[in-house]
This record gives C-alpha cells, structure tokens and sequence, in this order.
C-alpha cells in the first residue's frame, strides 16, 4: 500500500474518533488536534515534513525554505471568541508559523501565516507578558500574520503565482 494514502486515510479515522470523543465525552481528545493539523498543513501547503523532533520546527517550505512552526486551534463555537494558540517556541530556530483553523469535526477552513519577524515585533511592543513568551490569541495571529489557505477557495493567489514560476 502506498504510504501517503495510508496516512490520509488514518488521518480521516482520526478526525472522525475525535469529533466522536468530544461530542460523546464532552471535551476534546488530548494532542490529536495538532497531529491532525499537520498532516494538514503539510499537504494543503505543499510544505516537507521535518523528522527530527528536535529540531524546533514542523515543516520546510520547498519552494522559499523557511523551517515552520505547526500551530493548530479547534474551534467548536466561532461566537466565543478569545481562543489561544499554543505558545511558540521563541528559542528555537524558525522562520513563520503557521496556524492551521479547525471546525467541530477537526477539518481545516482556514490557514495562516506569521513570519517571525512579525511576531517578534509584535511581541517587543506589546504590554503583555504573555504574548513576550510567544503566546497568542488566534484573533491578533490573524491580525498579524496573513491567510494562507481557505476551504472556499485554497491557496492564496500569491502562492499559485510563486509555484507557477518554479
């Protein structure tokens, strides 16, 4: 069997048991979200799977090399608001982060991207000691970084333009 049809279709499973878990337990299945997430950003962004777990990030992009952080957030009711990205990992050795965006049943609708550089100045001018440690929430990621990715209409026009190039 061909290995990442193996993986997409454990991924499907995967979603399929976690939504079941939180509408049966009533809260999320622990660390499943983010394995979700990047299995998902790597093939909706056409991005290289990082093997070394050590290495301070997720992914490469092929075509500009940035090393990426993998960041994910499962939102099950869009009218709360104020959700929060796990902390980035500031002492480590990336170039963007990407957020990947998840309904209730932990399929992807939106996908974005903050380079470093941003974040870091975000977090330099910012009063908030939480967001000096590299935690946020996904409204000022939004806010900062820009949509890479949506399920309406897939890749930004500017990544379809970078590849028609290559």
């Amino acid at each position: 069997m061909d290995q990442p049809y193996a993986a997409d279709k454990l991924i499907a499973q995967a979603r399929i048991l976690a939504a079941e878990y939180r509408r049966t337990m009533g809260r999320p299945l622990p660390g499943i979200s983010n394995e979700i997430a990047e299995h998902d950003a790597v093939r909706l962004l056409q991005l290289n799977v990082e093997k070394d777990d050590q290495a301070g990030w997720d992914a490469t992009d092929p075509v500009n090399h940035k090393r990426i952080q993998i960041k994910s957030r499962t939102i099950f009711d869009e009218t709360k608001g104020g959700e929060r990205i796990g902390q980035l990992k500031m002492n480590q050795q990336w170039d963007a982060v990407v957020l990947v965006l998840m309904d209730e049943n932990y399929e992807p609708y939106e996908i974005y991207q903050a380079d470093r550089a941003e974040l870091e100045e975000y977090a330099a001018k910012s009063s908030s000691s939480r967001a000096k440690r590299g935690a946020l929430s996904v409204g000022r990621f939004k806010i900062i970084g820009r949509l890479r990715w949506d399920r309406e209409n897939g890749l930004e026009q500017a990544v379809w333009d970078n590849q028609a190039e290559t």
